[in-house]
Order: C-alpha cells, then structure tokens, then sequence
C-alpha cells in the first residue's frame, strides 16, 4: 500500500539502516521528533522515549553489572518501535496489533500528550519488551535468571524509570518553558492504572516463558498479549 505523503519523512527514518549503538537510537529519536508535529501524538511518544533514554545511557558505565548486555538491550528494543511505526505507516500485514491504540489515534483531539506517551509506552514494552530480551540473551549467548548481573541491571533501570517518568511526562504536559500547560494530574491517574516498573517486571517473565514454549505457543501468547495491550492502549487513551 502507498505511504502516505504526511509519512513519508517519518517511514525514511524509521526504515533506514537498522542503529547499533545507544548514540544511533537517540539520533533516529531526535529525527522523528523533528519530523512529526505537535498534533501527532506519536511525537510524544517518541519524545517520552527520548528522554528517558537519554536519562539512561548518562549514567556511568560503572554503575552497571553487564554494561554491554544493557546497551544491546536498548539497541535490539528501540529497533523493535522503528520496525513496528514502519509497519504501522505502511500498512504491511504483519504490523503489531498492540501498536493500533496509539497509531489510530495519533491526530486524534481531546488527548493529552501524557496520554499519547503512556499509551505508546504500553504498547512498546508489554509487546516489544520480552522479544528484546529474548533476541538479546540469544545474541549475548547467555540465560539469565533474576540473580544474575543482567536482572540486577534491568531492575536498577526500573527503578532509574520509576523516578524518570513521571518528571518526563510533566515536561510533556507543561512544555519546556511551561506554556500550552495540559492537565498535570493526570498524569498521577495514569500512572496509578499503568505502572512501568509492573510492566517490565512482566515482560521479563513473559520472556522467560516464551523461550521456553513451541513456536505455535509463543504465537498464540503474543497474540494474546496484543489484544491485552491493544485495550489497555485504548483505556489510557480515554482515561479522564
């Protein structure tokens, strides 16, 4: 199907070569963020996912157990999101379903930034999150369990998230020099019926389950699971 002409810069990006570094990620970011307009609500998404990725890699290498296999991490989930908003805009048959709240609703009015951030955010980590790690842990060729160096890390960023997010989205909300100020309490609504660290810590087991489950299995929890995230995107998106 064609591109539309108002997707066309956004599919370059997000079609263009796959990032291999952290740095490559937020540079693809920052070329979405430039690209999409204010009344797209997939911008607040990415702009969410901007910063607190940004927030992520300053911290010092040292401060991590594994500093490789987190950094892959990121890489392997991020190009999950730019394949998935390739999908999406050119309406290929394999585009994530848990993806449509946001996707279809992105210029749609009467929805805050907040909401947009969250229901991306939902999307990307309770479908995309288990198969980053899956596809990480094969490629780092290792198995790790909730006391290994790579858990520890992953929980760190969890609780790294836990204190980021809510910053983030107020700046969403606000704006960086506090004008077209949205509904800031909001964000506390949302973020009582979506937490992130819950999220994550579900992905991490969903990933071990898969792993260890037939090809047919896996399918039929991933479309289990997209049909889930799909309604809880919707609800976010309405959430008042």
């Amino acid at each position: 199907m064609p591109i539309s002409a108002a997707d066309q810069a956004l599919f370059q990006i997000v079609s263009g070569p796959d990032a291999t570094t952290v740095d490559e990620v937020l540079a693809k970011m920052r070329q979405i963020d430039a690209a999409l307009a204010d009344n797209d609500g997939l911008k607040w998404f990415n702009r969410l996912y901007m910063m607190v990725t940004q927030e992520v890699d300053l911290r010092p290498a040292a401060m991590w157990k594994d500093a490789v296999w987190l950094d892959r991490l990121d890489v392997v989930f991020a190009g999950l999101y730019f394949k998935a908003v390739a999908s999406f805009v050119s309406q290929s048959a394999d585009a994530p379903s848990a993806w449509d709240a946001l996707m279809e609703a992105r210029f749609r009015g009467g929805i805050d930034r907040v909401q947009f951030a969250l229901a991306g955010m939902n999307a990307h980590i309770n479908h995309d999150l288990a198969l980053a790690l899956i596809a990480t842990n094969q490629q780092s060729n290792i198995n790790p369990n909730r006391l290994s160096p790579q858990y520890v890390d992953y929980d760190s960023v969890n609780q790294l998230l836990r204190d980021v997010t809510p910053r983030a989205l107020n700046v969403l909300a606000t704006g960086i020099l506090g004008q077209l100020a949205q509904d800031t309490g909001k964000i506390g609504r949302l973020l009582a019926f979506w937490n992130i660290v819950k999220a994550r810590n579900l992905a991490w087991d969903f990933g071990d389950h898969l792993r260890q489950v037939s090809a047919i299995q896996r399918q039929l929890g991933l479309t289990a699971q997209d049909q889930i995230t799909g309604a809880l995107g919707r609800a976010i998106l309405v959430c008042a």
